[in-house]
């Protein structure tokens, strides 16, 4: 038999694209790179001046209520999450004894107001005694005059032998008891005025009794009208702990009043990112809260410090197994939202934040440009 020889593989020859794949490869490449020509030109324009952050949240300065008397809670007018204005009354304290206490110091205030005017009228009284001994001060030193007057009248006439010498020394005895009487009366008149003055301190003693009293009652009544305890601003009841019944003092922690209107964002950036972060640059915020909802804000003002200076025990980085750790800056974003949406923001909400730093682009190149016009200058 013959030997059959082996058949060779058949080849088949390489079919190209077809002319409408070529085209639509061609569309889509085309497609790719404008894209990716626009994005460059979006990042270059806006993209890189967008900076953005998802540590974030919602905050809100709320105020803490607590009494500034002791006592019993005698009620409380306000139930949990329930709005409040400011000046509401939230809470009432047992206000007897310091309506006791108020009344005391009224009593004091009272008796020393009585002793002023009784020593008032001691004085009229001394004043009618000063013009008794001014009187007779008055009658006495006339008295004095007239006999100093006939002693001087007899005492020639008695030289001369006119009239006896036994008439001129009782004369001269009642001038010196005259005399002795004026000073008398004289020295009557100045105690009586003396006393006066004397008086006058009482009245002086009394007086500031009354307006320590007074006092006392002023620090009194303020203890008392604070046996009601208001809200200090408008907001929302939270963590309300305070019941009826309950002993608290001062510092008692009863409820929390957040002020929901005051809301804002601290967003925490890192160092890298506030090199053109200014204050009033937009800002646009993302809720965790209001999926597909963007709400509108800016920059209200810019920490001084990263957020471990002002920890409980800022770092010391000054060791040998030091690690470089990107910082974060807090930044305050005021909230430009209306009235729907702020009814579902609350403090401690997740938001996501973006700054739009364009306003500041130039500052970069203006920092640049006074250093190396300062280092010349040094030169």
């Amino acid at each position: 038999m013959a030997e059959t020889e082996p058949q060779q593989p058949s080849v088949r020859p390489k079919r190209g694209l077809s002319p409408r794949a070529r085209i639509v490869l061609g569309i889509v490449a085309l497609v790719v790179v404008v894209a990716l020509a626009v994005w460059f030109v979006h990042y270059e324009t806006r993209g890189k001046y967008l900076e953005s952050t998802d540590d974030a949240y919602i905050r809100a300065d709320s105020v803490t209520v607590s009494p500034k008397v002791t006592g019993y809670v005698d009620q409380v007018f306000v139930a949990d999450n329930q709005d409040v204005k400011a000046g509401q009354p939230l809470v009432r304290i047992d206000a007897r004894d310091y309506k006791a206490q108020t009344a005391q110091y009224q009593a004091q205030i009272d008796v020393a107001k009585a002793n002023a005017d009784n020593v008032r009228a001691g004085i009229r009284e001394q004043q009618a005694a000063i013009d008794q001994a001014r009187a007779q001060l008055a009658s006495s030193q006339a008295d004095a005059r007239f006999a100093a007057g006939e002693v001087a009248r007899y005492a020639p006439l008695a030289a001369s032998g006119a009239e006896t010498r036994e008439k001129l020394a009782s004369l001269r005895n009642q001038a010196t008891q005259a005399a002795k009487t004026a000073a008398s009366n004289s020295a009557a008149l100045e105690s009586a005025e003396r006393h006066v003055a004397s008086l006058q301190a009482q009245v002086r003693q009394a007086e500031a009794q009354g307006e320590a009293a007074k006092a006392q009652l002023a620090a009194a009544d303020v203890d008392l009208g604070s046996t009601v305890v208001k809200a200090s601003v408008d907001g929302r009841v939270g963590d309300k702990s305070v019941r009826v019944g309950q002993y608290v003092s001062q510092g008692t922690r009863m409820m929390s009043v957040v002020p929901l209107r005051a809301i804002y964002i601290t967003a925490n950036f890192k160092e890298t990112q506030m090199g053109l972060m200014r204050d009033g640059q937009p800002v646009h915020i993302k809720v965790d809260a209001l999926p597909g909802v963007e709400l509108d804000g800016h920059v209200e003002s810019v920490s001084p410090g990263t957020g471990a200076q002002f920890s409980l025990i800022p770092p010391q980085n000054a060791t040998g197994n030091f690690t470089k750790i990107v910082q974060r800056v807090p930044v305050r974003v005021a909230i430009d939202a209306g009235p729907d949406a702020r009814r579902v923001l609350v403090p401690g909400l997740s938001v996501e934040v973006t700054v739009d730093t364009i306003g500041a682009k130039g500052d970069v190149a203006r920092i640049k440009d006074q250093e190396k016009a300062r280092k010349q200058d040094g030169q």
